[in-house]
């Protein structure tokens, strides 16, 4: 039962690193694609809404943070799944540094 919840913490963790990793993904492809076309009026405004999905982020482990303790008599789960999430999001972050790295590449 113990492998379990740390493979299960584990995989949620990665999960939720994953779906921020793409959302922020997301929002750069569409923020360089408003930069390449011109529409960016000032350097504010080039990722807009980024502090409000890294406070989605922040209460989501925050959320964890709180709730496995209650949930979980293994005080390591909620560790665990945060590690997850560095995973995840790292994973995320590594291909965008492969694709790009591919990109300039290809240009030289």
């Amino acid at each position: 039962m113990t492998i379990l919840i740390t493979l299960g913490s584990i995989a949620l963790g990665i999960a939720i690193g994953l779906a921020f990793g793409v959302i922020q993904r997301k929002a750069l492809e569409q923020n360089t694609q408003k930069q390449n076309m011109g529409n960016l009026n000032s350097g504010w405004s080039v990722m807009p809404g980024s502090f409000r999905r890294v406070a989605y982020l922040i209460l989501s482990l925050l959320a964890i943070q709180i709730i496995c303790p209650v949930l979980f008599e293994n005080e390591t789960t909620q560790w665990l799944i945060s590690a997850g999430v560095v995973i995840g999001y790292g994973l995320t972050f590594l291909q965008y540094l492969r694709t790009r790295n591919n990109i300039y590449h290809s240009i030289l």
